[in-house]
């Protein structure tokens, strides 16, 4: 099943904050080009990917000139290939020439967190018996958070909270200013009770097999697991004997992320799929 799009006004904030830092008050080079002038583009991959991003991509021409139409060959979710053409649009040569960089900036890095979260899923997938899922985190491009989040669900991983808003993590320096633990997983609960349904979990981190024990004696049940070793992940899991869902996190890498997932560990979350982002590479051409 494919993930749902993000809000329509989203995409349309998104690209609207693009557009107006890059074309501001007129594409000068632009108009070297008559007016009225139709052309036609091809926009094609060049390398093994997943696309992501196609809305946004849309959504900078015909902002700029409704009449732009785009017929897509391939649709986000989609493994694509060298050579191949994912789209072809026609329209004014003007607004295709305007909105050529803000378009593919989208389309590039959405399919670009999209490629690597696939890289990962795949990985995970070659592990026997594993069945941990990828999800991300809130190291996200300051404003295309859903964007980048709705990427990873296109390369088949999973998304953790969306923000401070909708879920508790309990993280080290929480942990101190609380009192321990056992007291910060009791306040949590009271805020969760007046949250409602906005908070959807409670996850605390833990930092070796103690304070797991402890976490687990304190009734938790999402624990993250920060920094361990696979060997203490495997014990971690033993420990757990399936009370809470076990995330492991922390520097984890293409090199690491079988062994993580061979310890039986629920979730791996992985701050990089959405921060330290390689754009796919991806032509736009005029063809006439």
């Amino acid at each position: 099943m494919k993930p749902a799009l993000p809000p329509l006004a989203e995409i349309e904030s998104n690209v609207a904050a693009a557009l107006s830092e890059d074309v501001g008050a007129g594409d000068l080079t632009a108009e070297l080009v008559a007016t009225g002038t139709i052309s036609h583009a091809r926009i094609i991959s060049r390398e093994a990917a997943t696309l992501c991003g196609c809305a946004w991509f849309d959504r900078c021409f015909t902002c700029i000139d409704p009449s732009v139409t785009l017929r897509w060959s391939a649709a986000d979710g989609d493994r694509v290939v060298p050579g191949q053409t994912l789209c072809e649009i026609s329209g004014p040569a003007r607004a295709l020439l305007t909105g050529e960089r803000s378009a593919l900036n989208f389309l590039q890095l959405l399919s670009g967190v999209a490629t690597r979260t696939r890289e990962f899923v795949d990985a995970v997938a070659a592990v026997p018996g594993a069945r941990a899922q990828i999800v991300d985190t809130r190291k996200t491009i300051p404003g295309l958070r859903l964007a980048q989040k709705y990427a990873v669900a296109c390369g088949g991983g999973g998304n953790h909270r969306l923000g401070l808003h909708d879920a508790i993590l309990i993280k080290e320096n929480h942990i101190a200013a609380a009192g321990g633990i056992t007291a910060a997983l009791a306040a949590a609960r009271t805020v969760a009770q007046a949250a409602g349904e906005r908070c959807k979990f409670i996850q605390v981190e833990v930092e070796n097999l103690d304070e797991l024990g402890e976490a687990l004696a304190a009734g938790a049940t999402m624990v993250l697991l920060d920094n361990m070793t696979p060997e203490t992940m495997r014990r971690a899991v033993e420990l757990n004997a399936g009370r809470a869902v076990l995330e492991a996190s922390g520097n984890v890498s293409l090199a690491t992320v079988a062994a993580i997932a061979a310890s039986g560990v629920d979730r791996i979350s992985i701050g990089s799929l959405t921060k330290d982002v390689r754009a796919l590479d991806l032509s736009m051409r005029i063809v006439d």
